[in-house]
């Protein structure tokens, strides 16, 4: 069965290209349409969520830079030409998950460094849209550079 909508989610690095490719052959062989989504993980939560100071401005700050780099990566790939570009917040699973649910997708590409020990232990975000997904999901090995 084709892929109709793949959903590529992107942490905006130069370790997402072989994702971008990758999500970008199957978009083609199988005439899907392409989305790509980053999210930005609110500060808040990176700091455990007791942070006693206001992180407003660090956060349009974080997002601002977010949408800069993400304008580059649609510069640099013309792969993307066409594609559904996101950009939100909140924490990466779950906005990942809501935006293939509400726009029927129906393929999450991410990249995956395939973690070993510890950090296994401490989780992924591959490893997290993989859980509860709304639908198949494609996790491209990525090499450590």
């Amino acid at each position: 069965m084709p892929y109709n909508h793949i959903l590529v989610a992107v942490d905006l690095t130069e370790e997402c290209d072989p994702v971008i490719h990758r999500a970008r052959e199957l978009s083609v062989s199988n005439g899907a349409k392409l989305s790509l989504v980053h999210i930005v993980e609110p500060m808040a939560m990176a700091f455990g969520g007791d942070v006693p100071m206001d992180l407003s401005q660090l956060q349009q700050q974080q997002f601002d830079q977010a949408k800069e780099r993400l304008e580059r990566l649609k510069a640099k790939y013309v792969e993307l030409e066409g594609a559904n570009c996101h950009l939100t917040y909140g924490q990466p699973r779950q906005e990942i998950h809501h935006f293939a649910k509400e726009n029927t997708c129906d393929l999450i590409v991410v990249g995956s460094h395939g973690r070993h020990g510890l950090a296994l232990l401490l989780g992924s975000t591959a490893n997290d849209v993989l859980h509860g997904a709304p639908c198949d999901v494609l996790a491209v090995h990525l090499v450590k550079r």
